[in-house]
């Protein structure tokens, strides 16, 4: 019998921009410590994404000490931007809510309006633990998230993305797989499950920390981009839309939110408590 363990850890400290791998992580309420606690926003408000700016895929925000960020991007001198003082917020316009942010300083929306080339601001979230309830269909009451799409926390499996290529391989654009596991901006992915399984699952257990499985991840067109040149093509979404539409959504990956805290490592058990 096969042992389900974590195979890779990812923590994206700006929204959209490029993953950083990690060895460990903390598990906090919100989400892994550290990821999308940044936001990009337009002069509207409203929070820029890959989807309408794939060229963020290739910025980077490394973390640093202290929770501030080192900015880098193709053709960009580095960046370090340090957590902003709460003296002030303004309003984030998430695609299914708002929340409050505060501005990071003038040097950081400079750097990445010349990077994307439009207006930009450089947001931080300040106090995770009250600025955004998660949806209450899948939340419990004080439950909140980070700047991330939905939920604290994204896992997919080894298997099930060996049978999605599988699946691309076998299809009318085979020359666009196999897909790599970045394309789904997962946070932990774990392997030695069979293909799908994660469909079943309802609370797992990560090395010290629980998780309940909230809901299915619906996929949109940021899949398509490849995150390392921010080029565009048609798959996983044209597969996942004949083999894994539920609800109207094309699904891959399970939403988690935590349940008990710790830290979680990569070959860390992951048990499947119910």
């Amino acid at each position: 019998m096969s042992i389900s363990v974590l195979r890779s850890i990812h923590v994206y400290p700006l929204k959209a921009a490029r993953g950083h791998a990690a060895s460990e992580a903390v598990v906090e309420p919100w989400g892994l410590a550290g990821d999308r606690r940044w936001v990009l926003i337009d002069e509207t408000g409203k929070v820029i994404t890959q989807r309408a700016h794939p060229r963020m895929a290739l910025a980077a925000a490394e973390p640093q000490p202290g929770g501030g960020v080192l900015l880098s991007g193709p053709g960009r001198e580095p960046l370090a931007v340090a957590v902003p003082e709460p003296v002030g917020t303004t309003t984030v316009e998430m695609p299914r809510d708002k929340v409050e942010g505060v501005p990071a300083d003038a040097a950081a929306h400079g750097w990445f309006s010349e990077y994307l080339g439009i207006n930009v601001r450089l947001m931080h979230l300040d106090d995770p633990a009250t600025r955004r309830p998660l949806d209450p269909e899948y939340a419990r009451p004080g439950e909140t998230v980070s700047f991330a799409d939905a939920y604290p926390l994204l896992l997919t499996t080894v298997a099930s993305l060996g049978a999605l290529n599988s699946l691309i391989a076998h299809g009318d654009r085979p020359d666009e797989g196999p897909l790599p596991m970045n394309r789904f901006r997962p946070n932990v992915v774990v392997e030695g499950t069979e293909a799908w399984a994660e469909d079943g699952w309802s609370t797992i257990a990560i090395g010290e920390a629980v998780f309940r499985m909230a809901k299915p991840c619906g996929r949109c067109v940021v899949t398509t981009t490849d995150q390392h040149t921010a080029e565009r093509g048609r798959e996983p979404l044209r597969t996942l839309g004949r083999h894994r539409r539920f609800g109207g959504q094309l699904v891959f990956g399970q939403n988690l939110v935590p349940e008990s805290l710790g830290a979680v490592r990569v070959g860390d058990p992951v048990r499947i408590l119910e």
